[in-house]
């Protein structure tokens, strides 16, 4: 069993706050939001390392296809709060790429959520998997060391 990931083992975080609309009767935020939120973070990551994936989907004809997707909730977000998601690599491999992502309060170390997602590089003329650029590996090298492999 592996412990739990801490704060400085992301090196990005984007910061979100828990809005009405996102909350259930109990002022608890819905389960749904979360990849939500995990999706908008690793969108600005991606705009973090300047990968411009609008551009990769429409001219080259290539785009990432989530093909996995967890949450881990430890302990609830409530209405109006504040956090952030940690954004990681965890894996890359010769067409797919594991996200650690990690929920905490706004500027505090302590953890809410776990996520993981998964996404495959693919052809979109055929929808099948390809390799990921080496261009496209290069961003992400440069920004953090990841796993390969």
């Amino acid at each position: 069993m592996t412990s739990p990931p801490a704060r400085s083992d992301f090196p990005f975080f984007f910061p979100f706050r828990v809005r009405y609309s996102e909350i259930d009767g109990q002022r608890v935020a819905y389960n749904a939001h979360y990849l939500t939120w995990f999706d908008t973070a690793i969108f600005e990551f991606y705009r973090a390392i300047g990968y411009d994936q609008t551009r990769e989907a429409e001219d080259l004809q290539e785009d990432w296809h989530v093909v996995r997707a967890l949450v881990e909730y430890r302990a609830p977000l409530l209405y109006d709060q504040a956090f952030e998601v940690g954004v990681r690599v965890a894996r890359m491999g010769r067409s797919s790429l594991t996200y650690a992502l990690a929920i905490f309060p706004l500027g505090e170390d302590r953890l809410l959520t776990t996520g993981e997602v998964v996404q495959v590089y693919t052809d979109q003329k055929s929808h099948r998997a390809t390799a990921i650029p080496e261009r496209v590996r290069n961003l992400y090298r440069a920004f953090a060391p990841f796993p390969e492999g």
